[in-house]
């Protein structure tokens, strides 16, 4: 079977993310490509497509929030990710059960006694009046039934996991700054969620393991665990395996693949790309030594933004009064200097609508 060094499961990754070339796709067709985007922190999405995509305007992506057909909302993981409208809706109900269980990790003492289907039902006689809710708003309506939880733990069950909820705009739209109120994806997609399989059948299941291999692959089994936070795939794995193509990593691991995915050449240059916080092409892998060295490996979940050098995270980056700054992991040559000096230009420009291209190199780059 054939080996994949470190390298290049580095470039198939950089290809499928979108980062090795800029692409040309509509910003709907882009976010759809990556299975969503990681979104807790509202603007960091648009720094992710500038990253991705040719001549990206964040205008269109906050029209397409405003349009309904890009949403904000807890799926993957349990965490806010901004996704394509048909994929929440094909994909919600497998991931329900996940949703309640991670929920209850955080919450399982407070929520003991609780009957969470009545809990559900409750809130959705709440929502129905179509009154956009914020997540303590909610939890305070179904308090005098439920006192002992506390806001907190009733909100999260509630707007996370028990209800399919969108976070509304202007939450999420380009340059604004908004609470979070939710209201139910049905009556803002004016569609009920597809309703789950029957039982012994995945289709969404399968659905999902050749989607994150188109955007993420090669990859192991517990990357796409990592990825979606489903831990009962092996059946859609096993029900798709005849279609794909198998490697080993450097360690033996199995990779799994689309067989006319692309996988460029190892040597295939790089560009610098500056990637926002939690981006998904670093949180998408239980085992993320293909794009981070193992010591900064926290970067990715701490909420740092991060470059990548030879497509690798090489430096972090922030924004201050207005200017780029980039502080680096590893010394830098001559040449990398420059350019991730160009691209931080770029990216001030883009942040400052071409008002300024301030950047400031941390003194260690010397």
């Amino acid at each position: 079977m054939t080996v994949l060094d470190s390298r290049a499961l580095n470039r198939a990754t950089l290809a499928r993310q979108l980062l090795l070339d800029r692409a040309d796709l509509p910003v709907l067709d882009a976010v759809a490509h990556l299975c969503g985007l990681q979104a807790q922190e509202p603007q960091e999405p648009f720094v992710g497509l500038w990253s991705r995509l040719r001549d990206f305007d964040p205008v269109i992506l906050s029209d397409l929030l405003t349009q309904r057909r890009l949403v904000r909302t807890h799926l993957m993981r349990r965490t806010v990710h901004l996704l394509a409208a048909d994929d929440v809706l094909a994909w919600r109900a497998r991931h329900d059960g996940m949703l309640r269980q991670r929920v209850l990790g955080v919450y399982r003492s407070e929520l003991a006694g609780v009957d969470l289907d009545e809990l559900a039902s409750a809130g959705r006689a709440v929502m129905a009046d179509g009154e956009p809710r914020s997540m303590g708003e909610l939890a305070r309506l179904l308090a005098s039934r439920w006192p002992d939880p506390g806001p907190r733990a009733l909100g999260e069950m509630l707007v996370a996991a028990l209800i399919p909820m969108v976070q509304l705009p202007p939450r999420g739209l380009w340059r604004t700054r908004a609470g979070v109120r939710n209201a139910t994806l049905a009556s803002w997609l004016g569609r009920e969620i597809d309703p789950p399989a029957p039982q012994g059948c995945d289709p969404v299941g399968a659905a999902l393991v050749r989607r994150y291999l188109a955007a993420f692959g090669p990859a192991a089994t517990a990357d796409l665990r990592a990825w979606c936070g489903l831990a009962g795939l092996p059946a859609a794995v096993a029900s798709v395996r005849e279609e794909l193509v198998t490697f080993r990593d450097e360690r033996g691991r199995e990779l799994l693949d689309l067989p006319g995915a692309p996988r460029p050449d190892p040597d295939t240059p790089a560009p610098v790309r500056f990637l926002p916080a939690f981006d998904n092409a670093l949180l998408g892998y239980h085992d993320r030594s293909r794009i981070v060295d193992d010591a900064d490996r926290g970067l990715s979940v701490a909420g740092a933004r991060v470059v990548l050098v030879d497509g690798r995270v090489a430096a972090t980056w922030g924004v201050d009064a207005g200017t780029v700054t980039v502080t680096p992991l590893r010394p830098f040559s001559r040449s990398e200097r420059v350019t991730v000096a160009e691209q931080g230009e770029a990216l001030a420009s883009f942040l400052s609508d071409d008002e300024h291209r301030r950047v400031h190199l941390d003194a260690s780059f010397d």
